[in-house]
């Protein structure tokens, strides 16, 4: 939980750096708000953070991307957010050469992944099929149900789109966020899989870390 407060605490503070302190008129604030309120995120925490955000004393984040290998040749993906670039770099390339890993450069294992947008909406028992075709003029490629909701999943650029029409429609957003889906997943026995695991666990233990991506099965 503490590490989804803080990762949420970051979003805000680069959308808020990106398009200002208010929701209504900041389309990005207002998904990242709604994420928050989806992870259970007290609303004192939210509103620190955004007025902590529009400090001139709050650092910028820089969104980095990480690309390399696992053991046994399992694809990684790690987004982070950092304060400090130099330091963020220093200890991702340590835990993949401490792990028996190798960190790749840019475009390496990126595109082994499709870069998706999704979205959770509430289910007042929409005709899944009906939504879909509703949709697809604003970049959906998949509409399916949940125990706790229905996804809308779309391409990485349709994310503003997507958004934009459900919040006219009065769909009710229950959350949103970026998937990195691998194209190809690898099977490995259980031994090697403790090897990939102990790399990914070192990885998303790590404050400046948001997400982890791999493609092993």
């Amino acid at each position: 939980m503490a590490k989804t407060f803080t990762r949420l605490g970051k979003d805000i503070v680069i959308a808020v750096k990106a398009g200002g302190p208010d929701p209504e008129t900041n389309s990005k604030l207002r998904a990242v708000m709604q994420n928050a309120k989806a992870a259970n995120m007290p609303k004192d925490n939210v509103e620190r953070a955004i007025k902590r955000a529009s400090s001139k004393d709050q650092s910028d984040y820089k969104e980095l991307l990480f690309e390399g290998y696992a053991p046994h040749g399992i694809a990684i993906l790690v987004e982070a957010a950092t304060d400090n670039n130099n330091r963020t770099v220093a200890d991702i390339r340590s835990y993949f050469s401490k792990y028996n890993g190798s960190l790749g450069t840019s475009g390496s294992v990126e595109f082994m992944f499709d870069h998706l947008c999704n979205f959770k909406i509430e289910n007042t028992g929409q005709d899944i099929e009906e939504l879909e075709l509703e949709l697809i003029d604003y970049g959906v490629e998949e509409v399916f149900e949940e125990e706790d909701g229905i996804m809308i999943v779309g391409a990485f650029n349709s994310y503003g789109s997507l958004q934009k029409a459900l919040e006219e429609k009065k769909f009710e957003i229950i959350s949103s966020g970026f998937d990195r889906i691998p194209n190809i997943t690898k099977e490995l026995s259980e031994e090697e899989i403790l090897d990939v695991e102990k790399l990914l666990e070192k990885l998303e233990e790590n404050d400046d870390v948001q997400n982890v991506f791999h493609n092993m099965a």
